[in-house]
């Protein structure tokens, strides 16, 4: 800014009343508080604790009532102070001591303490969930030597380690005694640490959530209620939208077709952005402990028979990227010149299919397969009619087996499907989002969350998916990770359909809805509605 004539003294004034106008504006905007914010849970989730349940509806809602030890920035994802205020790293790596904030309560009034931490990640979340149980065995040892410390010493170097760190804390005191986490009576009353506290849940209708008084960060969060609307119906829930009963849609709330419509609305505000940390990826999941799956050239005519432009295109209306393997294109460590390509060829696949053995008998059929479709709403079941068209073109019978979101995540985890649709977060490290879904699992994944349901397995991958685990040098790690990605696209234990683009709408009175790299999962404490 030129002063021109102003003198020093005088411009430092004007410059002083300009920030003193921007306080008082920003104060002003901090002071626009209160108000239910009105959004869709879709479809319902099985729980609203995400130390249960990690698929996308449970985060969702529970990430508002369960406060993590950190968050992270969109930029370049660096960890945002929550639950831990600060932390310090030894410098061999392998130790790292966290100062937690005091003065935090969890919702029944109990002090929040470094065991709480150490109950999560020690016992609770590694029974739970695969994630945790990954990063539970990185972990030599947690110690709490106060209240307010709590220090994890790894076996060796593991550079994911601080972008392992957003899942739930959960309050030990509700579990002295229990043994079976997953069916302890403390995980239906939902008691967190985070902005909002748990109302009520009227099954098949609506989610409460009410502003919690007495949350850490001073003066937040603005809001005084959260509804989480449940509609039945695609339909529904865009004149759910269009009429002002909700502010804000995620994608899957609506047909993706509605969408450009929609945001043409007056006031309404598009997004794309909020999905950095996450990494969604769509998923055709191939059971490669079926015999007939096991064998690559099945896999390779599979995908050659699945025009993958057409569900970016058609089903998912544009919203995608074209993908041929297990890495985002968000991802720092994607290298899509190491890829295999298998180009939509129905002609291909056919001939593959009569490689691998595979003839067609008199009806036309080679083979049966039961689908399990991935029950979020009509954008799947469309999507499991055209895999059913698709593969049914070069001889696949396929026979679709629709189930609710329990039935679905049980067969997966138990191996009790031939294919099914998916998506995943691949998330910001490798470590965390790809070893746990490509190294090889022993037995089923019964009693977890995820893991590899594929039942891949090869041994190669394996020791480079620890390899790159625990190599420091950055350098290194992406050309480790580089060659996961050359053997996996080309191994293809699954088909990866497209890179999801997750849009968000919302009403323009909506304030910081997205402020981090989680998007509509952070804990919407900073989120305010303008009066």
């Amino acid at each position: 800014m030129a002063f021109d004539g102003l003198s020093r003294y005088t411009a430092s004034r004007f410059l002083g009343a300009l920030l003193g106008l921007a306080l008082v504006s920003g104060a002003a905007f901090a002071e626009d508080r209160g108000g239910t914010l009105n959004l869709i849970v879709q479809p319902e989730p099985i729980s609203l604790n995400p130390g249960i349940n990690r698929l996308g509806p449970a985060t969702f809602v529970g990430d508002k009532i369960y406060d993590s030890l950190v968050s992270y920035a969109q930029k370049d994802l660096a960890p945002i102070p929550r639950l831990a205020e600060s932390w310090t790293v030894s410098p061999d790596g392998k130790t790292y001591t966290f100062k937690l904030r005091s003065g935090v309560t969890w919702h029944d009034g109990v002090p929040f303490t470094s065991k709480d931490v150490a109950f999560s990640y020690n016992d609770f979340l590694p029974a739970l969930q695969a994630r945790s149980r990954d990063l539970r065995n990185e972990i030599d040892r947690i110690e709490t030597p106060d209240d307010l410390t709590v220090v994890f010493t790894l076996k060796n170097p593991y550079p994911a380690f601080l972008r392992s760190l957003n899942a739930a804390i959960v309050p030990a005191h509700k579990y002295v005694g229990v043994t079976d986490f997953r069916n302890a009576p403390a995980n239906a009353e939902f008691i967190g640490t985070g902005p909002f506290k748990f109302a009520e849940w009227k099954k098949g209708s609506l989610i409460r959530l009410v502003r919690n008084d007495k949350y850490w960060d001073a003066g937040k969060p603005y809001l005084d209620e959260i509804d989480f609307q449940i509609i039945p119906d695609a339909n529904s829930r865009a004149i759910a939208f269009e009429t002002g009963q909700v502010d804000a849609l995620r994608s899957g709330d609506v047909e993706n077709f509605d969408i450009p419509r929609l945001s043409a609305l007056e006031g309404v505000k598009t997004r794309e952005d909020g999905w950095e940390y996450l990494q969604p990826i769509g998923y055709v999941h191939l059971n490669n402990r079926n015999p007939v799956l096991a064998k690559l050239q099945v896999r390779q005519a599979i995908t050659q028979a699945i025009d993958r432009d057409f569900i970016i295109n058609t089903i998912f209306a544009g919203f995608g990227k074209p993908i041929n393997g297990p890495f985002s294109s968000l991802s720092v460590y994607k290298d899509a010149s190491v890829e295999t390509v298998y180009p939509f060829d129905p002609q291909k696949a056919a001939a593959l299919l009569d490689e691998a053995g595979y003839k067609p008998g008199p009806d036309g059929t080679r083979f049966t397969l039961k689908l399990v479709p991935l029950p979020y709403g009509e954008l799947w079941s469309r999507e499991a009619e055209y895999l059913r068209e698709a593969l049914g073109a070069v001889g696949i019978k396929v026979d679709i087996v629709s189930t609710d979101v329990a039935g679905w995540f049980k067969r997966l985890t138990t191996f009790d499907y031939d294919i099914a649709e998916n998506f995943v977060y691949t998330t910001a490290d490798p470590a965390i989002g790809i070893s746990y879904g490509y190294k090889t699992v022993k037995g089923d994944n019964a009693g977890t969350t995820g893991a590899n349901v594929n039942g891949y397995s090869n041994p190669e991958v394996d020791a480079l998916l620890d390899q790159g685990a625990h190599e420091p040098d950055e350098a290194r790690r992406k050309e480790i990770y580089s060659k996961v990605q050359q053997i996996v696209s080309h191994d293809v234990p699954l088909v990866w359909t497209h890179d999801i683009v997750f849009p968000t709408l919302y009403r323009d009175r909506v304030q910081d809805l997205i402020t981090t790299a989680l998007g509509t999962d952070d804990n919407f404490a900073s989120v305010w509605l303008r009066k």
